[in-house]
């Protein structure tokens, strides 16, 4: 049985992930920062597996590092981190966007999953085996107006994959960079503050990617066989030619 780590399992492409590997025998650390929604879905799942939860913010060190050292014994050989967390906030110019947000979406997109990645590799070189699967977005292959920072933490990702991936592979750690186009979750309600009129606009007249196929991905990638190591994934909804120009009804 593997011991799959996920961030950002609250919600989204975490949650969904989260129920497939449970169907196939995972065992599961669900990591985020609802705490109530974490233990529901342990509820749900721990009938078809093992499942621990984690309370953290990735954008917070300290939280991260005391959270790896609560990790039962039985949990502690991490066979795969999926690197899921991660936040939009705000679409506006360089010169009129909020710093608060900037420092969310560097701390969450980049730190975040610097901090975790910490935590997780030491004992994967030590086995010379693992899987890290981390989530980008095609917004590291193009640019747009107004989601500039966005853009950057996510080329960011990026960079840090290829990084990884040059100096793991030699450990027999496999590192897979996976960049989803528009998906339907939550992701455009928390970019505008909450407001859901403006975030169902994203989606309407088209059918955007599920989380659940973004999990189908994460599925192909960590159970292709050993000796296949899928580096890069970009998955657009067949209305999406590239992240700036979508075809709508």
């Amino acid at each position: 049985m593997k011991t799959t780590l996920i961030t950002g399992a609250s919600s989204g492409i975490g949650k969904a992930t989260a129920y497939l590997l449970a169907q196939q025998k995972h065992q599961l650390i669900l990591c985020g920062r609802n705490e109530a929604a974490l233990e529901t879905i342990k509820n749900e799942l721990c009938q078809l597996t093992e499942v621990y939860t984690l309370t953290f913010d990735v954008r917070d060190r300290n939280q991260v590092e005391r959270a790896f050292k609560n990790i039962p014994e039985n949990f502690k050989n991490i066979d795969i981190l999926i690197n899921n967390a991660g936040n939009a906030h705000g679409l506006d110019s360089l010169e009129n966007g909020d710093t608060d947000d900037w420092d969310a979406m560097m701390d969450g997109n980049v730190k975040g999953l610097l901090y975790v990645s910490k935590q997780v590799i030491p004992q994967m070189k030590a086995r010379n085996a693992g899987h890290i699967v981390n989530i980008s977005s095609v917004a590291a292959r193009q640019t747009y107006a107004n989601g500039v920072v966005y853009c950057a933490s996510k080329k960011a990702v990026d960079t840090i994959s290829e990084g990884m991936r040059i100096e793991l592979t030699e450990f027999g750690i496999k590192v897979t960079n996976i960049q989803p186009g528009a998906v339907a979750t939550d992701f455009s309600k928390i970019r505008f503050k909450g407001d859901e009129e403006r975030a169902a606009t994203v989606y309407a007249g088209y059918e955007a990617l599920k989380a659940e196929d973004i999990a189908d991905a994460i599925s192909y990638c960590i159970n292709a066989p050993d000796r296949v190591s899928i580096a890069e994934l970009c998955i657009y909804p067949k209305a999406q030619a590239e992240p700036r120009m979508i075809y709508k009804k």
